[in-house]
């Protein structure tokens, strides 16, 4: 039984406003695996006031970049010091399957390895050569940090979602306030832990899990300068009108409905061989899933068979069996979210090639669901065009190239994407025309040196790399 009973608030644990714990229950069986306190408004006061008072101290924004950067490189070594550990701990509280916990573990390495990377090459200080060779006038350009960062970040993928945010933050020099979902307190509390052993100056980080109202009263607060948000797009458009009247600076990595695109000289074992991962990963819980599958009419049904093959052969179950692929859902509410949009498609006329609403049988006591796969969809159906956050597929035709680019446009999201097909340049020339922000050829894996988000109603702003550290950044210029 892990029992977090005091909350991480500007470098240190402190008694909470509210001292009951939250029990955090199993997605595999619903017993009870942790205990954990949660934050309130007077906790949000606390960690903002740290937070304002550290930086407008200068104890860290004044920090020379290189001592950052070394500060955030011992945090990286912690991390993978303690990486099956973590691995375990999202697994328990988030019911993903093991084999994903732990192959996200070297990803968080490059990711903020990548971050490291760019802080070290990043200009911070930059005097500009006149445009006018007779000007007196030279501009020194900064970039300096933005202020006191609010980073709010979901379930899905706990750990990720927040190194994506705190490193780049802390490395431009800024405090920060980093929310977490409740259903992650106990891997956030280990977070918090690692933190602390880091050596931060005082105030300028704080770890608190907290339900929506108390979220949303921290990007209200007065004090906090950025928001940086990874969740819903309903729940990023709330968070964009809150900035906008407050003339806050945010960045917003939101909800996607990924389309692959199966070209016709694609080789179908290996392009649904690499659907296993780019449609399925963390149970399908993943907004970057490419849940949209686009086949060619003339091997539609051959892409259908091989994809009801592969659903078939998956192990759904306990998270910490190795066998296991699929595992449940995180909580009771979203089981019956995805099992209600399995429902609908059946209702929308598509037809169901494997999987269906009913419960694996053996797994009644957990919030497990059935992998789905729909054919003869119509890229109008709401089970193709809206988010369902579970491992449901569904295979819509094409007639040429052109058709499928459009299919693949015909969406309100634009977050991630894949194309694949026997000649890569041809597939990169596809890859071009979809309208999102990040397209994998032939599943390559994310690329953390370059910016990722999304375009439309997934986001705005970028993450990762230099471009995601100058969005924690302002520029001053100063003439001489």
């Amino acid at each position: 039984m892990f029992t977090y009973d005091r909350l991480f608030i500007g470098g240190s644990w402190a008694e909470p406003s509210d001292p009951e714990p939250l029990d955090i229950p199993s997605p595999h069986d619903r017993s009870v695996i942790g205990r954990a306190v949660q934050a309130r408004p007077d906790d949000v006061d606390r960690a903002v006031a740290a937070a304002r008072r550290s930086f407008d101290e200068g104890a860290w924004r004044l920090t020379p970049p290189a001592e950052r950067i070394e500060a955030l490189r011992r945090f990286n070594a912690l991390r993978e010091e303690h990486a099956e550990h973590i691995a375990h701990l999202i697994s328990l509280e988030n019911g993903s399957a093991g084999w994903f916990t732990r192959a996200g573990q070297p990803g968080l390495t490059r990711q903020a390895n990548a971050y490291l990377k760019a802080a070290e090459e990043f200009g911070w200080e930059e005097t500009l050569v006149p445009s006018d060779p007779a000007s007196p006038v030279r501009s020194v350009v900064r970039r300096e940090a933005v202020g006191v960062v609010a980073a709010v970040i979901p379930w899905n993928s706990p750990f990720s979602s927040a190194t994506s945010k705190i490193i780049p933050a802390l490395l431009a020099g800024n405090s920060v306030v980093l929310k977490v979902s409740p259903e992650n307190s106990l891997s956030m509390g280990f977070l918090a832990e690692l933190l602390e052993r880091v050596g931060l100056p005082d105030g300028v980080i704080s770890v608190l899990p907290a339900d929506r109202e108390t979220s949303e009263y921290l990007i209200s607060h007065r004090d906090v300068d950025k928001i940086a948000f990874t969740g819903s797009t309903r729940a990023g458009r709330r968070i964009a009108a809150i900035a906008g009247e407050q003339l806050k600076r945010v960045s917003l990595e939101l909800g996607g409905k990924s389309a692959a695109v199966i070209l016709p000289d694609a080789d179908i074992d290996k392009a649904v061989a690499g659907l296993r991962f780019a449609s399925l990963l963390n149970n399908g819980e993943s907004c970057i899933a490419q849940t949209r599958v686009l086949a060619p009419r003339s091997r539609y049904e051959e892409v259908v068979s091989a994809l009801k093959e592969l659903v078939e052969s998956l192990r759904v179950g306990d998270p910490g069996d190795p066998d296991t692929f699929i595992g449940p859902m995180i909580r009771p509410d979203q089981q019956e979210r995805v099992r209600a949009y399995i429902r609908l498609g059946i209702d929308e006329g598509a037809r169901l090639v494997t999987g269906g609403p009913h419960i694996p049988e053996g797994l009644e006591k957990g919030n497990y669901v059935t992998p789905t796969v729909f054919a003869d969809v119509d890229n109008s159906m709401r089970i193709a065009q809206e988010e369902i956050f579970g491992p449901v597929l569904v295979v819509i035709a094409y007639d040429d190239e052109d058709d499928a680019v459009r299919i693949a446009n015909d969406s309100e999201y634009g977050l991630s994407g894949g194309v694949w097909s026997a000649d890569e340049e041809h597939a990169l020339a596809v890859a071009r025309r979809i309208r999102t922000g990040t397209v994998t050829v032939n599943g390559a894996s994310v690329a953390f040196d370059g910016p990722f988000g999304g375009f439309k109603a997934s986001g705005v702003g970028r993450e990762y790399g230099a471009v995601g550290l100058g969005t924690y950044t302002e520029y001053k210029t100063i003439t001489v």
